[in-house]
């Protein structure tokens, strides 16, 4: 029997949050109740901020009424733990939350959790990141605190996407933002402006838009707008 891949998410904002229980709940449905949770995008921040994540993600997962395991990978080290790869293993739905997306992307990448996560989604779990680990699993990453500062690679599972987070927030504080931030060749990769609690579901190439608000496709020419339930498509 042929095994497809899960579901991929790509949130904006709200991982672990009341409001968006509901998407994480659909990536759930059908599969095993396991919801496995990496904080390894905050780990720059402190055990606290890490700990706290992990509160939230705990709390989100008893509401759901499903299994949290949380997988504490905090560098390279224990990203290479092979408990670490065995708690991965069999889980319904992979998460990885919000902090630093290059930390993160840098952490995980050629490591053996990184591997076992691409084998589980492949093996047919949903896959999903925030804000920082939705960056994460795009091929551009790029430096959101100072714009014109470049970019940095992503881990590659999209390789032609691109993600910008908290899209509206973005908006609202910087109103040039778009001008500001230096986009990548459009013919090498797309990048969608993603509001915050809202997600594009789906993937690899096909996608609705979920949640709150709406996601945006960023050009140099400007941005095109894809309302709640939206299909997006977008090249493998």
């Amino acid at each position: 029997m042929s095994v497809t891949p899960g579901p991929l998410a790509l949130v904006g904002s709200g991982e672990y949050l009341p409001q968006m229980a509901p998407i994480e709940a659909a990536l759930l449905a059908h599969r095993a109740p396991r919801y496995v949770q990496l904080a390894t995008a905050s780990a720059p921040e402190g055990p606290s901020v890490v700990a706290r994540w992990h509160e939230l993600g705990t709390r989100q997962a008893e509401r759901l009424g499903v299994e949290p395991i949380i997988v504490e990978v905090n560098d390279r080290d224990d990203a290479d733990r092979l408990d670490f790869c065995d708690m991965i293993r069999g889980a319904g739905l992979i998460y990885l939350s919000g902090g630093n997306p290059t930390y993160l992307a840098d952490t995980l990448r050629d490591t053996n959790v990184w591997r076992t996560i691409v084998e589980t989604w492949r093996g047919g779990a949903a896959l999903a990141g925030c804000s920082a680990g939705a960056m994460a699993l795009g091929g551009w990453v790029p430096s959101l605190r100072h714009p014109r500062g470049g970019s940095s690679p992503g881990l590659g599972l999209l390789p032609r996407l691109g993600v910008v987070p908290h899209f509206d927030a973005f908006a609202a504080r910087v109103p040039d933002f778009l001008t500001r931030i230096v986009l990548p060749d459009e013919t090498a990769v797309t990048v969608f402006g993603i509001d915050e609690e809202t997600a594009l579901v789906g993937g690899p190439t096909e996608w609705t838009v979920q949640g709150r608000r709406s996601v945006w496709q960023l050009t140099r020419a400007g941005r095109v707008e894809f309302p709640h339930d939206a299909t997006v498509s977008t090249a493998p």
